[in-house]
């Protein structure tokens, strides 16, 4: 039983995980569209900045795991924790204020784009791949193969894009649905600190059954 709640935690948090990863695309381009509106080179610029930093997020997720697994804890919470800086997403008056009025905007908007959600994305982007890897340290019998959760992580990504034109954008405003945004950022970063916890715990009484085992093995010696 404990087992199963551990595995489905582990399914709530990539689902959240995920579900902020891809609704804060259509958050912040509701921010811009009134700025720079709906060229294609607007379109274009956005998507390679998230493609960029989602492909940094999976580096860095890559580069963590090799850590010990203490380290890899303390890393994901603290920046966590630090992208709460750009929290509320928004745009702040300097950033309003300073768009081009001429010429080309993209490096404003590749600016823009890494100053208000460039630390959250990049975060979040890493936290699937790292939970699947703590995932696979645990006692549940699906921890060999734990690549079953990316159903849970597809979910929250169809879910996310599919509930922002029909349950977010008719009936909030955008300051609104940047608080919405934040709160669930907090508790999934609730979810990843009780992961820590977990993990941490079970590691520490791997280790005192190890030593208890050693201690035994030699007494009977």
């Amino acid at each position: 039983m404990k087992t199963s709640r551990n595995t489905l935690l582990f399914g709530i948090t990539i689902f959240v995980s995920s579900a902020l990863l891809f609704s804060i695309q259509p958050l912040i381009a509701k921010l811009l569209l009134p700025l720079l509106g709906g060229t294609p080179a607007v379109w274009n610029t956005c998507m390679v900045f998230f493609q960029a930093v989602l492909l940094a997020g999976y580096a860095y997720a890559l580069l963590v795991s090799r850590w010990p697994l203490r380290r890899q804890l303390i890393a994901q919470l603290v920046l966590l924790c630090v992208a709460f800086v750009s929290l509320p997403i928004g745009l702040s008056a300097a950033w309003s204020n300073s768009v081009p009025a001429s010429g080309n905007p993209l490096l404003w908007l590749l600016g823009c784009l890494a100053a208000t959600v460039g630390l959250p994305f990049f975060i979040i982007s890493s936290n699937s791949p790292l939970l699947q890897k703590w995932f696979s340290r645990t006692s549940a019998e699906s921890a060999r193969d734990p690549y079953f959760l990316y159903a849970a992580s597809n979910a929250g990504s169809l879910l996310s894009l599919l509930a922002y034109p029909v349950l977010l954008e008719p009936f909030f405003t955008l300051r609104t649905q940047s608080l919405i945004w934040t709160v669930l950022y907090a508790l999934m970063v609730l979810l990843i600190a009780v992961h820590a916890l977990l993990l941490h715990k079970s590691k520490t009484s791997d280790a005192r059954s190890r030593k208890s085992s050693l201690t035994s093995n030699r007494n009977s010696r």
